[in-house]
């Protein structure tokens, strides 16, 4: 009974093995990767391949006249940036001369000082400027006030700073 037992399970086995081979055989191909350039797609015609090249010929000139004004733009740009870093060094240097020329003269009965104020207008009667200057009168401190009046602390610190002092 043994022989015949293991001749039965043989059979199976083989049979096993014979149908895994025919569904490998049939499924092999949809395993297979398949190669995305080996369908180009739809073949172009002579007339469309030439559409499509002077449609790309058009968007390059697009580009190159896009990228043209562009340069022109940052040119533009960089020219007046260099105007005004100009200008700003030639204020740097009138304040510095203005500076220098704050001198204190000791004459043998008083102290005579010229203000760098002059040549600048602060309006001393602008409501903004006069509720800082109260409050700085009232001996509050630059973050103090700043943060009653809801401004920026170097704001304050500004406009204390350019204070020009009463004739008084």
């Amino acid at each position: 009974m043994l022989p015949l037992a293991a001749s039965q399970t043989t059979q199976w086995i083989v049979y096993a093995i014979g149908a895994l081979t025919i569904v490998f055989i049939v499924m092999r191909p949809a395993f297979r990767k398949k190669d995305p350039l080996a369908n180009s797609g739809p073949k172009l015609g002579l007339a469309q391949q030439r559409s499509v090249e002077r449609e790309m010929s058009n968007l390059l000139v697009e580009l190159s006249e896009m990228a043209r004004q562009i340069t022109g733009q940052l040119d533009t740009r960089s020219a007046k940036l260099e105007a005004l870093m100009q200008d700003a060094d030639k204020k740097i240097a009138e304040l510095k001369r203005l500076s220098s020329s704050q001198r204190i003269e000791l004459n043998s009965e008083s102290i005579i000082t010229r203000p760098i104020t002059q040549s600048m207008s602060v309006p001393a009667n602008d409501p903004r400027y006069t509720a800082i200057y109260s409050l700085a009168d009232a001996g509050r401190s630059p973050q103090e006030i700043a943060h009653e009046l809801d401004r920026p602390r170097g704001e304050v610190e500004l406009i204390l700073a350019l204070r020009v002092p009463s004739a008084t």
